[in-house]
């Protein structure tokens, strides 16, 4: 910690962070966005303010913070663009006196890889968006980001080199989405504007290739803003390395023809014109190619940027597969060591319980030779393991005949199923066999023409030979009314025959049960008042019988499921007549018997 007075809302936040839970320390660093944008600071408190963050730690936090997960931040991606603004802002115009390696070589590096890499996964995601609200999120904090990395390698030139020769700024750069490549190629235009010789001072393989994406694009696009931001890019490549003028007409044959035929007249001719003069110039001063050169040499390029591209996309799929294998693998190690734990601790457990039992089994060996007179000791030791052997032998005999039970009532179920099954598909068969076939319909036969004459004339000759009585409307009225008067007579008849019937029938049906109730009557010596009172009401014996056809449906459908497992192929409302007869033979219903 610094020995000089520091600032009181550095310190208040630093022992706040201290104090504070993991999960909530992002919050609470972008409370130095406040502190840092105080309007009353000046240029050296501010620098002050900013070596105070720097000696209490604040600035590695956010250094560590950004290389965490940002989906498990609290505000997530917002959080993290927060974050990498003010990781930008705390670095630029910080002159770190005690151990200025660290923090120029390793921290500051550390910084730009961090910021890089959020940009690309910012970028992963605004791609693969799909709502316009969140493209919108996502573009808006990778340009946060962006902005970010220009501060940082604006305050620091030396930077420019190394935000250049990353990997994932190449990255980055290689995108077919209008938006982030023009964000991309403004980072490309700092990055020339701040330090010029900066293309000299990286590889060769860095430089080419970025000279093969912004001639790629030209070539691939027709979007004028990405068109006429490759194009100031060129030319300012063009006007600040002279000696790059060479490269672009030895590299790239076919850049002039596709200049001024594809892009000529999109709103940026200016531009266009300065980089035709420039590379015409560098044409003249030079050796000028063949013109199969060129086309090769623009096929090439197009070839690698879209191997590059190919390459590039390829490898977050391979990251995540490796990652999966990863995580599969430790899962699989974590469970065999929890098995393998599991096991060591129950065989301890089975080990701790035979060595009690033995303990107990001694202790209470030893209790009982000490009861047991010394002449009896034999005797009792002989009763002792004839017991024992009785006990093994009973456990013995019950595990076989267990075993030998679970082995056959596998099978023993399966033959009963078959026996059910085969019942159940012969009664099916039967009903189908005696079920009555349908003969097929057969459509009449049409009439010919000659058939239909003749049947035309026959019914001639029928209505001139019987000619059709002509009636008087008073003879039909007078005849409607007889067959009235005969049809209320009938009626009125059928009605008394059919009352006199069914009285009939109650007299017979009466005379049945009293000629019955007569029959099993016993004699008058052996008469009880309970016979009596059979001979006073007649519905006695008809609830007797009800009781017994009510008594035999319920047992008819307690049955068991497996003895009415036919019963799918009847219909559900006939009861079979012989489960009933079977207890009650015959059913007497006033009078009348019934089979």
């Amino acid at each position: 910690f610094p020995m000089a007075a520091a600032d009181p809302q550095v310190l208040a936040l630093a022992a706040q962070i201290t104090e504070s839970r993991e999960q909530d320390i992002p919050l609470l660093l972008l409370k130095l966005k406040g502190i840092l944008s105080s309007p009353s600071l000046g240029c050296e408190e501010s620098n002050k303010i900013k070596q105070d963050i720097y000696d209490y730690g604040l600035t590695q936090y956010c250094l560590l913070i950004l290389k965490q997960d940002h989906s498990q931040l609290q505000g997530a991606w917002a959080t993290a663009a927060q974050l990498a603004e003010i990781l930008s802002h705390c670095c630029v115009g910080l002159e770190v006196k005690e151990d200025p390696e660290e923090f120029y070589k390793k921290f500051l590096p550390s910084a730009i890889d961090s910021l890089l890499v959020l940009g690309k996964r910012l970028q992963a995601r605004f791609i693969r968006a799909i709502k316009e609200k969140e493209k919108q999120d996502f573009l808006h904090w990778f340009q946060i980001v962006t902005d970010a990395i220009c501060w940082l390698f604006g305050g620091h030139i030396q930077l420019a080199a190394c935000v250049l020769q990353n990997d994932c700024f190449l990255q980055l750069l290689i995108t077919d989405d209008v938006e982030t490549a023009i964000i991309m190629m403004s980072v490309l235009h700092n990055i020339l504007r701040i330090n010029s010789s900066v293309l000299l001072q990286v590889e060769e393989e860095t430089l080419h290739s970025v000279l093969d994406e912004l001639v790629y694009k030209l070539s691939s696009t027709t979007n004028p803003a990405v068109g006429s931001a490759a194009t100031k890019l060129l030319l300012l490549v063009a006007k600040l390395c002279k000696q790059l003028v060479q490269l672009f007409t030895a590299r790239y044959k076919g850049l002039k023809g596709l200049l001024s035929k594809q892009w000529t007249g999109k709103g940026f001719d200016r531009e266009v014109n300065q980089l035709l003069d420039l590379l015409y110039l560098e044409q003249s001063s030079g050796k000028g190619g063949m013109q199969q050169h060129q086309a090769a040499c623009i096929i090439q390029a197009a070839w690698r940027g879209f191997q590059t591209r190919k390459r590039l996309k390829k490898l977050p799929q391979a990251v995540v597969t490796l990652q999966r294998s990863f995580r599969a693998k430790r899962e699989q190690e974590l469970q065999h060591l929890t098995k393998q734990k599991e096991e060591e601790a129950l065989k301890l457990q089975m080990q701790l319980q035979r060595q009690r039992a033995m303990r107990l089994f001694h202790e209470r060996q030893l209790a009982s030779l000490e009861v047991v007179h010394a002449s009896q000791l034999n005797k009792y030791m002989q009763e002792m393991e004839e017991k024992s052997a009785l006990t093994i032998q009973r456990f013995w005999r019950g595990y076989r005949a267990r075993r030998i039970f679970h082995q056959q009532k596998q099978s023993l179920k399966e033959y009963k199923a078959a026996i059910i099954i085969q019942r159940a598909a012969c009664k099916f068969l039967e009903k189908r066999r005696r079920r009555r076939p349908l003969s097929p319909w057969k459509a009449p036969k049409g009439l010919t023409d000659e058939q239909r004459l003749a049947l035309q004339q026959k019914v001639d000759d029928y209505i001139k030979l019987h000619p059709a009585s002509q009636m008087s409307e008073e003879t039909s009225k007078e005849l409607h009314m007889q067959a009235q008067a005969k049809l209320a007579q009938f009626l009125l008849r059928s009605r008394l025959d059919q009352r006199a019937a069914q009285r009939r029938e109650a007299l017979l049906a009466q005379v049945n049960t009293d000629v019955e109730l007569l029959m099993n009557a016993p004699g008058l010596a052996e008469a009880t008042e309970k016979d009596l009172g059979a001979f006073m009401s007649r519905s006695i014996p008809v609830a007797a019988k009800a009781r017994q056809t009510h008594n035999t449906m319920l047992k008819y459908t307690r049955w068991p499921w497996w003895k009415k497992l036919g019963d799918e192929f009847v219909e559900y409302d006939v009861i079979p007549d012989d489960a009933i007869n079977t207890e009650l033979e015959s059913l007497f219903i006033g009078g009348r018997k019934s089979f």
